[in-house]
Formats: structure tokens, sequence, C-alpha cells
């Protein structure tokens, strides 16, 4: 294929419904051509499990080509760059399951925060893309899980989140096994940053400073904000208050706290802060989009961070 990616990366924002342990995009709308009409890189808020039905091309983790066919496995950690190509128009078959990391190993360990941490870790380390037949037990995990979301018998949660358990330590298995089994977060500028990305969507109920995303990354302030306006687009801070944005329109779908309430959780310092973000990128309030949120809803899902310059 050999095809040039264009220079712009999404983050795609997506919420798992409240009170069940995974979103799964299932069905026939995720049987079709990928890549072809919209090739853009792009990463998520939450971890991307994969699986191929039907079908064959390459998926892209940054500037790294790697070929999938059917019944290869994906796992993709938060914030990694990557997309999916099929060979030719033809029409391929995926599902997907999306996975709140932090939320599993809250689940396994509790209190214990530095075994926590270092779980987090290890399982942010690589994302790999498997055969069905070379890990079948990963497989199987994983189409277990789908069974359960497609029949949803009595207690079809707790089974899926024993699951995820399980599927976490085999991905342990993986990352102290190997040393990649693909590039994590490459060796160019996203790696720079990554740890950065990682940090604000972990704290971005708190105060976040610029200072602390570049000491996290291992850089002075100055170089850290070159290379993140360089490579996102967007000043730091000002990514900052887009996924305080996001997870503000998870509060207002799911809940009924004042705007006050919204936007002292999500991180905002005053309420008009988060009234000036808001409108700057929906166009519209909060209030207003809490009324109608389906007619602004695309209009952050098709909010691009261009990035990836000369590639």
């Amino acid at each position: 294929m050999g095809r040039k990616q264009k220079e712009t990366v999404e983050l795609r924002f997506y919420e798992i419904p409240q009170g069940e342990p995974v979103l799964a995009l299932l069905g026939e709308e995720w049987n079709r051509v990928y890549g072809h009409d919209n090739f853009y890189l792009h990463f998520h808020n939450l971890m991307e499990i994969g699986i191929c039905r039907k079908g064959e091309g390459e998926l892209i983790i940054n500037e790294h080509t790697y070929t999938y066919r059917t019944n290869s496995v994906t796992l993709i950690p938060p914030n990694i760059p990557h997309t999916t190509i099929s060979n030719g128009m033809v029409r391929n078959s995926w599902e997907f399951l999306y996975v709140d990391v932090n939320h599993v190993m809250e689940e396994l360990y509790g209190d214990r925060i530095a075994q926590k941490n270092e779980a987090i870790e290890l399982v942010r380390r690589s994302a790999h893309l498997l055969h069905g037949s070379e890990y079948p037990e990963i497989a199987e995990i994983v189409n277990a899980i789908i069974r359960e979301e497609k029949k949803q018998s009595p207690y079809y949660r707790q089974v899926i989140t024993s699951y995820l358990h399980a599927l976490v330590y085999e991905m342990f298995r993986l990352n102290e096994q190997t040393q990649t089994r693909l590039e994590a977060a490459g060796s160019g500028t996203m790696r720079q940053i990554a740890d950065a990305l990682t940090f604000v969507n972990d704290h971005y109920q708190e105060e976040v400073k610029v200072c602390t995303l570049a000491q996290v990354c291992g850089m002075s302030e100055t170089s850290f904000r070159k290379v993140f306006e360089e490579y996102v687009h967007m000043l730091p801070m000002d990514y900052v208050n887009l996924v305080r944005v996001q997870y503000a329109c998870e509060q207002m779908k799911h809940g009924n706290d004042s705007m006050d309430e919204v936007a002292r959780k999500v991180g905002f310092s005053t309420t008009s802060t988060f009234n000036r973000n808001f409108k700057k990128f929906f166009n519209t309030s909060p209030y207003q989009w809490k009324i109608n949120p389906q007619r602004y809803e695309r209009k952050l899902q098709n909010f691009h961070i261009n990035a990836l310059k000369g590639w």
C-alpha cells in the first residue's frame, strides 16, 4: 500500500456506559472498508481491544506498519496513535472493546498504590498485534467477553469483569516476556510527550501545570512546550481543558449535578472558566448542550488535533 500519512491525528474520546465494565462496538457498522476515506492516525483515552473477524490489511502504530489478518487480536493502550487500513477496497469485519485500565487496576489492587501503579505501567508499556492461533488463551478471553456482551445473560457484568482480570494477567505475561510486540509510542515525538498525555488523563480533576507535564516527560518546560505545540498544534493547557470538557460531557449525561459542581469535578477552578472552554470546543454553553447533547456531540468527535508533521 505504501500510502503517505496525512498530517493529522485525532483524539477519539470514548466513554464506558454507566454501570458497564466495557464499551463494546459490535455489529454490522464495523463491517467496512477501513482507512481509505479518512486516513488519520488516532488515539484513545481508553485501551482498545480489537479482533478481526474477516479481512486483512495494515495496522499502523506511529511510523511502524504491521500486517493483520482474520483472527488477529490487537491490544492498544491509551494515547498510542494508530490506524487500520484494509487491503484494497475490501470490507473488513472487526469488533472492538474499550476498557478503562485504571478502573480494572483499582478492582485488582484496591489501595495498594505502588502495586497498582506498577501494573498500570506494565499494561501500558506495549501495544500488541497477535494471531489467535498463536495466542489462543487471549483470543478466547476476548471472544468470551464479546459473547457475554451480546447475550447479556444474568450476571454478565460480573463475568466480563472476571475475564478482564484474566486478560490483564495475560498482558503482564506478554509485556514481561517480550521487549515489545509493537512500538508502544515509537521513537519520535509522540514518545517524548506520551507520558504527559497519560498524566492529563489520570489527573485532569486536579490542578495541572505545564511545569508538571514537562517534569513527567523528563524535559525542561521550554523544550516541552516547543515539542508539544509543534506536534499537537495546541497549547498544553488547551489540551488539558479539552480533556476536561470531554469528561464534563460524561458527567452531564449521567448525572444531575449543577454546572458549578460539574466544573469542580472535572478540574476547572471556576464555572466561568468551564463555560468559556466549553463554548470554545462546542460553540455552545454547557446548559444548552445538556438540553440536547446529540445536536452538538459530533462537533467534539470531529475535533482534530493536528500532528505528525512531515509524515
